[in-house]
Parts: structure tokens; sequence; C-alpha cells
């Protein structure tokens, strides 16, 4: 009996020590971070930026990889049936983890079950956009235009939130508009300066080096007050429609049952990260907010989003296209 308890109290050693010891030697190899979007989206951009960063602070490679499809879902649900190791990770997004599980009959992943959340990375308004040689020089024209030309105006919208946004301009009376989805930026881009699109609704983060070279025109942003991102573009809210707030963020997530060491462990390098002054002014230039904050409070503030956008997007009756 002495000898079969000490053989079971081996045991239950190892059983604890292997999940530290793990996490010990993590990284020992390439971790991967899947983005749900097209290359060249907000997300996209803020994932390879702070890889880089990463993969020097963890002496490994760190390689993103784009699964683009059905509002981020592809990638996210890819993400969540992933090995709980701390080698593949996921951007999530306010679509992944908040809008989705209400717009589409089944995204195949539980926002909150399949995922342990590890940092808010960043935050930003969407943006309203048009050509140079548009009409369109402020909401009020967009508004306008739909009231008198019923169905004359499509938007193109390449993300859930982008959805999000035309919806609600819809809901408070920007009505006889015509929602275009696409998979994606770049072709949603493309589209809108081909002219296939009148407007375009998109991440500061997506159009901003289009708006500062001439190539498209700012109408509007989606935060409550004039963001810092887009200085001289006036929000929605001040353009006839008080209180109108969307606000796009990406987060960090490993999939559920990954070793508490090993998130806290990338919870803590992309803190130091994050706190350098050059990847914050980085992430300001190419349209991003910069995030920070623990495990629990990014669990906390998707828990929150979800409470505030669930009751509209019912009543609206959004579903995914």
């Amino acid at each position: 009996m002495k000898t079969l308890r000490l053989i079971a109290a081996l045991a239950a050693s190892l059983l604890f020590t292997q999940p530290a010891a793990a996490a010990d030697s993590y990284p020992s190899k390439p971790i991967r971070i899947i983005v749900p979007y097209q290359a060249g989206q907000g997300t996209d951009v803020a994932g390879r930026y702070l890889g880089e960063y990463l993969a020097k602070a963890l002496g490994q490679a760190v390689i993103v990889e784009n699964r683009p499809g059905a509002g981020g879902n592809i990638g996210a649900s890819e993400a969540a049936r992933a090995a709980p190791d701390g080698y593949t990770l996921l951007m999530g997004t306010n679509g992944t983890h908040v809008l989705n599980q209400y717009m589409y009959a089944s995204t195949n992943f539980d926002p909150e079950k399949d995922f342990e959340p590890i940092m808010l990375v960043s935050s930003f308004p969407m943006v309203l956009l048009t050509t140079p040689a548009s009409s369109y020089t402020s909401l009020a024209d967009l508004r306008d235009a739909a009231k008198a030309k019923t169905d004359s105006v499509n938007v193109g919208m390449p993300s859930t939130t982008a959805r999000l946004v035309f919806e609600l301009l819809k809901q408070q009376g920007v009505s006889s508009l015509r929602g275009i989805p696409y998979k994606g930026s770049a072709t949603a881009t493309t589209d809108l300066m081909g002219g296939q699109v009148q407007i375009g609704i998109d991440t500061v983060s997506a159009a901003r080096s289009f708006i500062t070279g001439g190539k498209l025109r700012a109408l509007a942003v989606t935060s409550l007050k004039e963001s810092a991102l887009l200085p001289g573009v006036k929000p929605v809210s001040a353009q006839g429609l008080p209180d109108f707030q969307v606000i796009a963020w990406n987060g960090l997530y490993a999939p559920k049952g990954t070793p508490p060491a090993v998130v806290q462990r990338l919870n803590a390098e992309l803190t130091k990260i994050l706190a350098r002054p050059e990847v914050q002014q980085r992430l300001l230039e190419l349209g991003h907010e910069p995030g920070g904050g623990t495990p629990g409070e990014l669990a906390a503030f998707a828990r929150s989003e979800r409470l505030k956008w669930q009751p509209l997007i019912v009543q609206a009756g959004l579903k995914a296209e």
C-alpha cells in the first residue's frame, strides 16, 4: 500500500509539474497568429506589426496567416479548434467576439467558452469613404442623395463592423442605401475607387493611406468625438446623428485550455511592447489606438460589448449576408 501511495503521489507530482515545465520552455517553436480577414485589413496590419516585436521578444518566428471568410468566423473557428499550447493564437475582433454570434445562424465557435483572452491590442473608429471626384463631401450630402434616389447609393461593407455601421445609418434615417458585402478591405477599396460602389465603410487603419494619399475622401468617423487618427474629419455624431458611435477593436486570444503561464507570458511581453513610445507612435500612424490591460479586463470588456450590441442587433433583425 505504501508503494502504491508513493506511485500515486509521484504521478500527481508529474501531472502538476508538466504544464509548468511546458510553460517554462515556451516557446520552443514558431508561433502562428491567425488573422481572420484579408491581408491589408486593419486587423492584419496590427497583427503583422506586433508580430515582429513579439518574435524578437520570444526568440521564435511569429507567422501571420490570413484565414478570411464569413465575417471572420472561418479563421476564428480554426483557431478555436487548435491545440491549446500557445502556438496558435487569434487576432480576434469585435466582429468575431461580439457581433457575429448574433448575426450568423452558426459561427462554429463560442467567443467566450472556446478562447482564453490575452490582451486588448488596439481600438479604432470606422470611417465613411468616397472618392475625391464624388459629389459627396459630407454625411449631409449622402443623406440627401439617399433620400432622393432609391437604392442608387451602393455602400461597400468589408466586415461585420462595417455592416453594423451601415445598418445603424439606415436605422437612424439615412435610408435608401444599398449594402454590398465584401470579404475584405482590398476588394472593397478597389471597387470603391473603380466606381462599382459610391461609398465605403472601413477601418481607419485600412483606409488611412488612401486618405492621406488623396485617393479616397473621408466623410465621417464613427467615434463619438473627432479622432486623433483622422484630424479634421467630423464624426457622424456631429453631422446630424447625435450619440452615433461604433468602435472596432482587436484582441489577442488563445484556444481555451492554454496554460495560464503561457497566457501570462504573452500578456507580459505585449505589455512591454505596447509601452514602447515608437510602437505607440507607429500604431497611431497605422490607424490604431494602442490597447493594453489584463486577460480578465479583455474578457470583461468583450462581455460588456455583447450586452451593449445584442439587443440592438436583435431588434433591428440584422443578419449576415
